[in-house]
């Protein structure tokens, strides 16, 4: 039998509160870093060595998938 203190579960939900932020910052950052890809001009795509279609591949990724 595992007993919960009030203080335990108060570090719990403030832990699953930090993960959840994290999570969503880094799909903010995703959508960022792809909408900016998706803008780069073809001498911007050449200069970094990304094809079109190698940037298109990446663009339409959902936030959520790495």
């Amino acid at each position: 039998m595992s007993i919960c203190t009030d203080h335990s579960m108060i570090n719990h939900h403030v832990g699953v509160l930090a993960q959840f932020a994290e999570k969503v910052r880094l799909w903010r950052q995703r959508h960022s870093e792809r909408d900016s890809l998706a803008h780069l001009s073809e001498r911007d795509l050449h200069d970094v060595g990304l094809s079109w279609s190698e940037v298109m591949v990446e663009a339409e990724k959902p936030f959520w998938r790495a």
